[in-house]
């Protein structure tokens, strides 16, 4: 139930998308809940960057509502490069509420402090979303990339209501949809920032990519960062 505004036109430094439920401006940071079943591991993830698309949005974490808006490097906006044969980002790529990756936090496993962000996403399912649209996804896998010198978690996992949702349970699911798929995913974020003269990302545990059980510990910790950082949520 919750609505997707735009203000303003894209690729412009005042372009933002605020969401709203019943009319009311919320945050997609802050005000939308992390789990829809925690229960059975269904969790709502909020659409920044539909799959295909090049222009590189975020919410923003300081202003007020948190709306989504295009990233800016020295004054311009901020864009991805085609690489490994595919336009933009190759997924639905977008965050999950009500996480946070603290910088003042070092992560035992990583040896990296946070990047001072909400919990990355990756949706897999075949259909574009649109920016700001809010659904409930699977998380299914986790990879750590160490993003100049920060963890950036990113948890790979499926919209909840794909079609073939139900048969996608486990990192062995994936591989048998789509062989070859998670080596993609490690290999894009490996090589996204070459193009514009940056080095290769690297990742910690290796580039090894973890499955469900470490994923939800990742979402966990985020939650509890959140929680530490932003006050509980209410229920």
């Amino acid at each position: 139930s919750y609505t997707a505004v735009p203000v303003g036109e894209p690729a412009t430094l005042e372009y933002r998308v605020f969401i709203e439920r019943d009319g009311k401006r919320v945050s997609p940071f802050k005000d939308i809940p992390l789990w829809h079943d925690k229960e059975n591991h269904i969790a709502n993830f909020v659409c920044e960057i539909p799959k295909n698309s090049n222009a590189k949005l975020e919410v923003s974490v300081t202003e007020e509502s948190n709306p989504i808006k295009q990233d800016v490097k020295n004054g311009k906006l901020r864009y991805v490069a085609d690489v490994h044969g595919n336009t933009g980002y190759p997924w639905n790529y977008g965050l999950l509420p009500q996480t946070f990756e603290d910088p003042s936090i070092k992560n035992e496993d990583t040896g990296f402090f946070g990047d001072k962000d909400p919990v990355d996403f990756v949706e897999i399912s075949e259909h574009p979303l649109k920016t700001g649209d809010v659904l409930q996804v699977k998380p299914l896998a986790v990879l750590a990339m160490i993003d100049e010198g920060e963890t950036d978690w990113k948890i790979i996992g499926i919209n909840a209501n794909a079609p073939n949702a139900k048969e996608i349970n486990t990192i062995e699911d994936i591989e048998k949809w789509r062989p070859g798929y998670l080596k993609n995913v490690h290999d894009w974020f490996r090589d996204y920032k070459v193009p514009d003269g940056k080095p290769q990302n690297t990742f910690a545990f290796g580039g090894e990519i973890r499955g469900q059980d470490y994923a939800l510990k990742v979402i966990e910790e985020g939650s509890n960062q959140f929680n530490n950082k932003f006050g509980k949520p209410a229920q």
